[in-house]
């Protein structure tokens, strides 16, 4: 399976095409649609998330509520676009007209962001050009495709949920989580304004967040998505490039100002001895093989165990802020403080959903690599079969 994306951040619409999925999997706008919504949502979101409201459109690939095994058009428009018409048209600009008075030029690269470092690898001297693509506006599409591929996901008794886990450096206690499936995690995480588990460290995140924007600064902090159901030996250990941790980890760090990665323990295991790392091998005639503990996060060997992926990501503050760092003109060379877009105080919270949905468009990827499945019938007895077979292994 795979995805392209298409559109600017003030463009008319953003675009995916998805190719790959099977067959007969039951898919409604509406059910993409609730993942939008939580996207646009989390305290500490700027206007931008008063602007527009996102809704999808499918231009192709199913119909009357089933994907055909055709290539899937999903369609996001851009409700801010009558306001950009003149200034991100498509078409040339009209002879004598000045183009400083149309296109609102930007010369003044932000520190953080890719402006900069765009502009020098493709040429542009009107930075707009680099920052309407590499704006985190694009996820929005990218979050679609997620919630396609978590349907895939549900129709293979895989269920996925992400929640936060720290801003600012305040941290949840984990015994909110432990013990907690995927649907008990999701149920708390919908209902808070942080897309927290543990009521007491959302309302330290919230009036953290408050507390930070009233200063003009921004705060970054820790996401943590979780994945049960799947069936063990997905992924590979044979070669570098087909290691589902590796897979995970490139998803994680490809969301914009996400910085870092780790999963079960993380960084932790480099602290303690072994024998605390690595998760003891049980079995029973009920369940097969299972492990004590899931310190390694459900992946050994660059495969899944069969127990829960856990997968964390760090995002950094935003980079844009409403008390600016200094930068310099690329026309002037004169230094400047930088501009601001549009900025929220913390995007923590949206940024998990995000991060769910990047996650699940790689379980769902790797389990069609490994299945090749052209109906959704098909694939969903072959995850039967496998997970019988690791059972009576």
């Amino acid at each position: 399976m795979r995805y392209l994306t298409a559109g600017e951040s003030h463009g008319p619409q953003l675009t995916t095409i998805i190719e790959g999925l099977p067959s007969l999997l039951p898919i409604t706008a509406e059910q993409i649609n609730h993942e939008l919504k939580r996207r646009q949502g989390g305290h500490g979101r700027g206007r931008r998330m008063q602007i527009e409201t996102d809704t999808v459109e499918i231009t192709s690939g199913i119909r009357h509520g089933k994907t055909l095994g055709s290539p899937v058009a999903l369609v996001v428009t851009n409700d801010d676009w009558k306001h950009w018409t003149k200034i991100m048209g498509a078409e040339p600009l009209p002879e004598g007209v000045d183009p400083n008075e149309i296109k609102r030029q930007i010369s003044r690269p932000r520190p953080g962001h890719a402006d900069l470092v765009g502009g020098m690898k493709y040429g542009h001297r009107d930075l707009r050009n680099v920052l309407e693509r590499s704006s985190a506006r694009e996820t929005t599409v990218r979050v679609a495709v997620g919630a396609v591929a978590k349907i895939l996901l549900e129709q293979l008794g895989i269920r996925i949920v992400a929640h936060v886990v720290e801003i600012g450096g305040i941290t949840i206690d984990r015994q909110a989580v432990e013990g907690k499936s995927v649907e008990e995690i999701r149920a708390i995480v919908e209902e808070d304004p942080c897309y927290c588990v543990d009521p007491e460290a959302s309302a330290k995140m919230v009036a953290l967040i408050d507390e930070t924007k009233k200063a003009g600064d921004t705060i970054g902090g820790v996401v943590e998505v979780i994945v049960e159901g799947m069936p063990a030996g997905v992924g590979s250990y044979v070669h570098y490039d087909r290691k589902l941790d590796g897979k995970l980890a490139q998803a994680m760090l490809s969301i914009n100002a996400f910085k870092g990665v780790e999963f079960g323990i993380g960084f932790e295991a480099a602290h303690v001895p072994g024998s605390q790392v690595h998760d003891e091998i049980i079995w029973d005639e009920e369940q097969g093989y299972t492990r004590r503990t899931n310190r390694l996060g459900g992946l050994e060997g660059g495969m899944s165990t069969g127990m829960p992926i856990v997968v964390r990501g760090v995002m950094k503050p935003i980079p844009t802020l409403y008390k600016p760092l200094q930068s310099v003109d690329i026309e002037t060379k004169e230094a400047f403080k930088a501009s601001v877009e549009r900025s929220d105080a913390c995007a923590v919270p949206a940024a998990s959903v995000v991060a769910e949905h990047a996650i699940a468009f790689e379980i769902a990827n790797a389990i069609l690599d490994q299945f090749h499945a052209d109906q959704l019938p098909q694939l969903q007895q072959q995850i039967e079969q496998m997970k019988q077979q690791a059972k009576e292994f």
